[in-house]
């Protein structure tokens, strides 16, 4: 394979005890409790490169929304050996407070980011409490400083960032949400960021209760299986399984290296 990259998977932060209802719109009545929610942010590295795939949040962002936080990214990629100043290049997946913290922490990143992400979070959907929750203001006004400083490179639906990395929007959760498809040695694999929270709501076809279109978050289930190829080989946003099922890639922060076969198959 031409572009094969290793990617890992750099836990951050969680959130427990979760119910049900929670991580699914419509919950199994029977059940009444829920998996606990991981943050992640996500390493790409191959052919000389170094690519981010979101930015996490920090302890400010934490304490204001009642979030354990372990480590900030920034200090998780340090430990893992990538200092901030030295990447190029950050694919934000959307603009949700996880998601989009410490882009002040990239001196020399240019940032990837979908146009409709950009109109979403400075548009009038912002005027809604429910649909503005999930967002900072401090970050996309931050993302707003990058525009102008010419930062930022805005993608409209398919986009490459590097031979072998592309990015996809697939809309749902947040109008503007993209995810990144990953040449590795194992195949194609798909980091779906939020288009599935947890592995159980794509595999259910069971929406996460944050989303802005729900029509368009199960296209964008059938559009992450498409890109994957296979059910193994897409990555779930929040989902505890990742850390359980992919090698440790690290002795010193929460690692798991993505780019290696799990311990346990999806296959049915």
């Amino acid at each position: 394979m031409g572009n094969a990259y290793e990617i890992y998977a750099l836990r951050y932060a969680t959130m427990s005890p979760r119910t049900p209802n929670l991580n699914f719109l419509v919950p199994d009545p029977h059940e009444t409790t829920a998996q606990d929610l991981d943050y992640f942010v996500w390493l790409i590295r191959g052919g000389g490169r170094e690519i981010l795939v979101d930015t996490g949040f920090n302890a400010e962002e934490a304490k204001a929304r009642a979030r354990k936080l372990t480590l900030n990214p920034v200090d998780a990629l340090e430990g893992f050996g990538v200092k901030a100043d030295s990447i190029k290049d950050v694919i934000v997946t959307h603009l949700h407070y996880d998601h989009a913290g410490n882009l002040d922490r990239f001196p020399h990143a240019r940032f990837h980011l979908q146009d409709r992400e950009m109109s979403y979070a400075t548009g009038r959907c912002m005027c809604n409490g429910m649909l503005r929750h999930p967002f900072s203001v401090e970050h996309v006004t931050t993302m707003v400083r990058h525009v102008y400083g010419e930062r930022v490179t805005f993608h409209s639906g398919d986009g490459e960032i590097a031979p072998g990395v592309t990015v996809h929007r697939v809309g749902g959760h947040s109008d503007g949400l993209q995810v990144v498809r990953v040449e590795t040695a194992r195949g194609p694999v798909v980091l779906a960021s939020d288009a599935a929270h947890y592995y159980a709501n794509l595999q259910k076809r069971s929406p996460f209760p944050i989303v802005y279109n729900v029509g368009d978050m199960a296209r964008g289930w059938e559009i992450v299986e498409k890109l994957a190829g296979h059910p193994d080989r897409f990555i779930p946003g929040h989902d505890p399984i990742v850390s359980e099922i992919y090698p440790r890639a690290s002795d010193k922060v929460d690692a798991f290296a993505l780019h290696l076969p799990p311990s346990r198959s999806f296959v049915k």
